[in-house]
């Protein structure tokens, strides 16, 4: 199962068993509706599914936003743990275009994320859009990116795309993969 540290839970006494199980499954819950239904899930659909009630759900996470904070900064961390080894590789210009259609794969399939990222409201994509950039820059120093192509470039030409796609409800990982093959050519010199 994976957990969190929630936020009231920094500098705080150790927690008791059961909360701590309390809190996994809540975290566990969030994850998979979040990943279902993005922001529209709701406090009160998560604590069904974790099989607590609403106030269990706000011991550990005051708000919702806190938990849609958690949730979010977990599902980066694991982005930015793929995207880290992929500035090492040899071979910019596939390795920044094999992360694209694997991004847009799976944003296909994590609706939180894929709002999260085309909503420039969260400031905790921007290192992740910080390394795609990097992976971008180093792919154009290789040849295989256009010149003149910016970050913004690259924010507007994918974030577009995934904002349309979740307005049209679309969660067919093929079609978001024939959209992130798009942007590559969008890209590519």
């Amino acid at each position: 199962m994976e957990t969190s540290p929630s936020p009231v839970e920094s500098g705080a006494p150790q927690r008791r068993a059961d909360a701590r199980r309390n809190h996994e499954r809540v975290f566990a819950a969030a994850l998979d509706l979040f990943q279902e239904a993005g922001l529209q899930a709701t406090v009160p659909q998560i604590a069904e599914r974790a099989g607590v009630g609403k106030a269990t759900v706000y011991r550990s996470y005051p708000t919702k936003e806190d938990l849609v904070a958690a949730a979010v900064d977990h599902r980066l961390a694991g982005l930015r743990h793929l995207t880290a080894p992929a500035l090492a590789q040899e071979d910019p210009g596939r390795v920044f275009g094999d992360y694209v259609l694997s991004l847009f794969e799976g944003l296909a399939g994590d609706r939180l994320l894929s709002e999260v990222l085309a909503d420039a409201g969260f400031r905790s994509v921007s290192g992740l859009l910080d390394q795609l950039s990097d992976l971008m820059e180093a792919a154009k120093s290789a040849g295989a990116v256009r010149a003149d192509a910016t970050t913004l470039d690259l924010r507007v030409v994918l974030c577009g795309m995934a904002v349309q796609l979740i307005r049209i409800a679309e969660r067919d990982p093929a079609l978001w993969r024939r959209y992130g093959e798009l942007t590559l050519q969008a890209l590519r010199p």
